[in-house]
C-alpha cells in the first residue's frame, strides 16, 4: 500500500485532537497544536516537561505506577484501541475530561522507548450525560 507523502506530518499537526509523546520517563517529546488547544501550553512550555504537566495531583501515584509497570513490561491495558477516560489537568488549572489511547513507541530491538497518546476532550459530553442522568434520576423519584 502507498502511503501518501505528507501524510504523517498532516496527522502530528492536526488542530483536533492532542497528539503528545514521551520518552520512557514520562518527559514530553512531542506536543501538537491539538495538545495546545486542549491544555493551554504552547509546545514550547510543555515539551520536555513531565507529564505530571497535565495529570491532576491526586492521580499522578497511580498513573506513574502504570506508566512504569508498562516501561518494564512492554504491555498496557489501554493499547490496541482501547479507549481510557481520565481527568486532565490545563494551564489555568481547570479539570478536564479527556479520551485517550496509547501507543508504544519501540526501538530496532523492539523495547519499549515511550509512548504516545492521542486524546480528547469529551468535558462537555461527559458534563451532559451527567445532567441527564440527574435529570433521570429526579423524574424517578417523582413517579
Amino acid at each position: 500500500m502507498n502511503i501518501p507523502a505528507g501524510l504523517g506530518e498532516a496527522l502530528l499537526h492536526c488542530a483536533s485532537d492532542a497528539i503528545i509523546a514521551t520518552d520512557r520517563e514520562g518527559r514530553i517529546i512531542f506536543w501538537n497544536p491539538g495538545a495546545e488547544r486542549i491544555f493551554g501550553f504552547a509546545a514550547g512550555e510543555a515539551v520536555g516537561q513531565s507529564l505530571d504537566l497535565i495529570i491532576p495531583e491526586n492521580l499522578r501515584a497511580r498513573h506513574w505506577a502504570g506508566f512504569r509497570h508498562t516501561m518494564e513490561t512492554g504491555t498496557s491495558r489501554y493499547g490496541h484501541g482501547d479507549l481510557l477516560s481520565v481527568p486532565g489537568l490545563t494551564k489555568d488549572s481547570r479539570r478536564i475530561s479527556v479520551e485517550f489511547t496509547i501507543v508504544l513507541l519501540r526501538n530496532e530491538l523492539q523495547e519499549v522507548t515511550g509512548t504516545v497518546a492521542v486524546m480528547r476532550d469529551v468535558s462537555k459530553r461527559f458534563a451532559e450525560v451527567r445532567e441527564l442522568k440527574r435529570k433521570l434520576a429526579e423524574a424517578g423519584g417523582q413517579s
